[in-house]
């Protein structure tokens, strides 16, 4: 049978395996039915729910406006497929094209989409780690139980780590007027990033907002009562806080661990995958019935010098999940490149916060609207003489324009006036990002390496 055919036979009765009943698996699945794929569909996914919004999770849910079980996520369309959920997928085997199952059972799969996303990081210590009142946020569950502690008034909360989730629990935690302190191994919140320049703001931020800020400090124990309740929690600097709720908010894990001694280029760094979402074997050859979307993707893209980029967000999930779903049942020239630029928002202290790009490639940053001061800016990150990256609070109207300057590779700091100037200079500075040596929470976008092809383009996207 040639290609042609079997394709078409794929379409018309192939089985597809989805591994991740998420955001990207579930669009993905829509995708499918939407592009024809009338054969068998599985979807697997680890909890006994189907897909849900998770940005509501450390928001919406923990401020009491909505609760964790009204999160579903909308439905484009009626998908007809097999929903395999509570059962965890636990290994593959390549070679006879199977998906193992916690329950002990096997389902066979001509092509496989794996969307299991990230998970956690959980409290290193487990006996810590186990005290009631220690938490943390990535799930329905989580948020629930979080959001029913906070609901009954603790004397005072700790959240370790100052990423975007820890500083939107301690933001939720200040607006429920509970007492919050926030703990930051990094020098401000956010510094990991979006450097030390806008550290600086969310740090004045956290401290108009009543929390309790230690930067510059880890959290070395958590210490517990007789009960077993967490009571408080010793500081590297040798300080104490008093605590009866503590959310761990130490960045995520992607979720590969299943995946051990499959033959995939898969580890904690998430699985290789080329620009149409197929992924790596262990050798570096690309598969053709593996296939990869979302938070557990690591891609490259040609706009950042084909680094292979992980992506921690919405956005993103849906457009990679919809591309994979593509080219599973296309070939050759009807395949399309994953090609989205990173975009990404948080809700924190009263302030919207947008960013497009990767600014935590940016050596310089310049403010070109607003003031940092008023909390009201953009700002711009560039990398080796280009625009890479741009962030705003409060000036959303303006991403738009400097994400086309992303994508048409333009010179930094950008060349010419605008209307709306800068009220604090506008001149580049040092953008102030920690040494990577050292780790910081809360990344939404980690670049790990080069591909071999590495090369110098330039980069025009196809508009609708």
């Amino acid at each position: 049978m040639n290609r042609d055919g079997w394709l078409e036979q794929l379409r018309r009765e192939g089985r597809i395996v989805i591994v991740g009943a998420s955001l990207a698996g579930l669009r993905a699945a829509e995708t499918l039915r939407d592009g024809g794929f009338t054969g068998s569909l599985t979807v697997i996914g680890d909890e006994p729910y189907g897909p849900y919004d998770r940005p509501p999770l450390s928001k919406q849910v923990l401020l009491g406006l909505a609760s964790a079980e009204r999160t579903a996520l909308p439905r484009r369309r009626e998908v007809d497929a097999h929903w395999r959920l509570g059962n965890a997928a636990t290994g593959l085997d390549m070679a006879a094209h199977r998906v193992r199952l916690a329950d002990g059972d096997e389902v066979e799969y001509d092509r496989l989409l794996i969307a299991t996303g990230v998970r956690a990081r959980p409290w290193p210590f487990e006996a810590q780690a186990a005290l009631d009142g220690v938490f943390v946020l990535r799930g329905r569950d989580d948020a629930a139980a979080l959001g029913r502690r906070l609901e009954a008034g603790p004397r005072r909360v700790l959240v370790i780590g100052a990423g975007f989730t820890g500083s939107e629990i301690a933001s939720a935690c200040r607006e429920r007027g509970l007492p919050v302190t926030v703990a930051e191994r990094g020098s401000a919140p956010l510094v990991g990033a979006l450097g030390g320049v806008i550290g600086d703001v969310a740090s004045r931020m956290h401290l108009d907002a009543g929390v309790d800020l230690r930067c510059s400090v880890t959290v070395t124990a958590l210490e517990g009562d007789a009960s077993g309740r967490v009571r408080s929690a010793a500081l590297s600097d040798g300080t104490t806080v008093e605590a009866d709720v503590v959310v761990v908010s130490l960045g995520a894990i992607r979720n590969t661990d299943w995946l051990a001694g499959s033959g995939l280029g898969a580890g904690p760094r998430g699985i290789a995958c080329d620009a149409g979402c197929r992924a790596f074997d262990v050798r570096g050859i690309v598969t053709d019935d593996v296939f990869v979307a979302g938070d557990v993707a690591r891609s490259p893209h040609p706009l950042f010098g084909y680094q292979f980029l992980s992506l921690e967000h919405w956005g993103n999930a849906v457009a990679q999940a919809e591309i994979a779903a593509h080219n599973m049942i296309n070939a050759g020239p009807q395949r399309l490149p994953h090609l989205w630029v990173p975009a990404f928002w948080s809700s924190q202290f009263g302030v919207n916060i947008k960013s497009v790009g990767v600014p935590s490639m940016g050596e310089e940053i310049v403010v070109t609207q607003g003031s940092l001061a008023e909390r009201r800016f953009t700002a711009v990150y560039g990398h080796q003489g280009r625009v890479i990256g741009a962030v705003t609070f409060d000036h959303g109207r303006w991403l738009q324009f400097y994400e086309d300057l992303i994508e048409r590779t333009a010179p930094f700091p950008p060349p010419f006036p605008t209307m709306d100037r800068p009220k604090e200079g506008g001149e580049p500075r040092p953008a102030a990002f920690p040494d990577p040596s050292v780790p910081t929470h809360g990344p939404t976008v980690s670049v790990s390496g080069y591909s071999p092809a590495d090369r110098t383009v330039s980069f025009t996207p196809g508009r609708a």
